[in-house]
């Protein structure tokens, strides 16, 4: 257990940029104890002292997580068989054959969709830790001896890993390791020739821009994502949905309105997949979830009616698909309705609830700090309170 706490205090003080005087500096604040110094960290990263509870709770904190988040986290950081998949794989492999071999193939695709499938409801530090492991494990068999048709399916994997360890370092809004991720997943579909996941790759990098509010690049990204995806692919719908998004960042209304009638249309004859929540296959259901998110942000009254009908759907228990994350982030679309329907006063209350409920991420800040300053424009006394909570989000 000490080994898994050592390697994860490194490894999310890394992510964060912080040195290990910064990490020292940051627990002795939070916590008003000035005990703490970098030399204890320094030995905690090694495992020559484990830390006591009362730090494990501060190092949540100044994480950004829960304390059960990170213990969790912890327990995978530590390799073992019962909580690493990526090992498991591997020994079995081990005892089998020095050959990478089908089987292992194929559990390592199988791996990659539960991965996709576990996203949605899964915090992006502890994804990108399974991810992380799965990408290494692939780096070594690609050493292995294996014919050219098993060397393509593992780069695919590889790069379909690489893709989602760059979704998460976007969630975590790490832009430094999203864009050395991207490119590595780039890199890899070329070689893999795999025209779908090529096209996932550019979608994700205008996704990125979004984020970065650089939206006539999202535009051109989101295009050329089209130009390669096949025009059946679940990459091809997001990619013009995702069209649609920066024009309606840009203002440009007619544009945005006739994307939205091509997705309409593609997605009309889809049936639900057997796996809704996989990140890379298209659900109908999400598609009211991005109308609502586009016409919120091109400012038009009709987006409240369709953002409460999604966010209805979202934090449906009794469907058992409830999507906590994504709903935190409907809130802040609905917030933007609201403000464009003169409800200001609804749209503060819908905002602290999102900003309050411990389920946005790092990738989505800049969207309430939008919605923020919309309603201090109104005038209204509680977005000090909103700007407060934001600043505590953010902290």
């Amino acid at each position: 257990m000490e080994t898994g706490v050592g390697r994860l205090i490194a490894q999310l003080r890394a992510e964060r940029e912080l040195s290990q005087a910064d990490l020292a500096q940051l627990l002795a604040k939070s916590s008003g104890n000035p005990a703490v110094t970098r030399h204890e960290v320094s030995r905690w990263e090694q495992g020559r002292r484990r830390p006591r509870r009362y730090w494990l709770e501060w190092l949540a904190v100044v994480f950004g997580m829960s304390l059960f988040d990170f213990e969790d986290l912890a327990r995978l950081a530590t390799p073992t068989i019962d909580t690493d998949e990526a090992e498991a794989i591997e020994l079995r492999q081990r005892v089998a054959s020095s050959d990478v071999g089908s089987q292992t193939l194929e559990r390592l695709e199988a791996a990659v969709d539960e991965l996709a499938i576990a996203y949605p409801a899964t915090p992006p530090d502890l994804l990108l830790l399974r991810v992380r492991r799965h990408l290494a494990y692939v780096g070594q068999l690609l050493d292995a001896r294996k014919t050219l048709a098993e060397h393509r399916r593992l780069v695919v994997v590889g790069s379909w890993l690489s893709l989602l360890a760059a979704t998460c370092s976007i969630d975590l809004a790490n832009r430094p390791a999203a864009a050395a991720r991207l490119r590595t997943a780039t890199q890899l579909a070329e070689h893999g020739e795999h025209a779908e996941l090529s096209a996932w790759c550019l979608e994700t990098e205008a996704w990125q821009a979004v984020t970065d509010g650089d939206y006539r690049r999202a535009l051109r990204l989101s295009q050329g994502a089209q130009t390669i995806a096949p025009h059946d692919s679940s990459a091809y719908i997001q990619a013009t949905a995702q069209e649609g998004r920066a024009h309606a960042r840009l203002g440009h209304t007619r544009e945005t309105l006739n994307v939205l009638s091509r997705v309409e249309q593609l997605v009309a004859p889809l049936k639900v997949p057997d796996r809704p929540e996989h990140h890379y296959r298209y659900d109908p259901e999400k598609s009211n979830a991005y109308v609502a998110t586009t016409l919120s942000w091109l400012g038009d009254p009709g987006a409240e009616s369709i953002a409460r009908q999604v966010l209805t759907q979202l934090e449906n228990l009794s469907s058992g698909n409830a999507r906590p994350r994504r709903a935190a982030t409907a809130r802040l679309d609905l917030s933007l309705a609201l403000i464009a329907s003169s409800k200001p006063d609804e749209a503060s209350g819908v905002t602290m609830e999102a900003l309050t409920s411990g389920r946005l991420v790092p990738s989505t800040f800049w969207r309430a700090k939008e919605v923020i300053k919309a309603v201090d424009a109104c005038g209204l006394p509680e977005a000090t309170e909103l700007r407060d909570a934001y600043e505590s989000l953010k902290s």
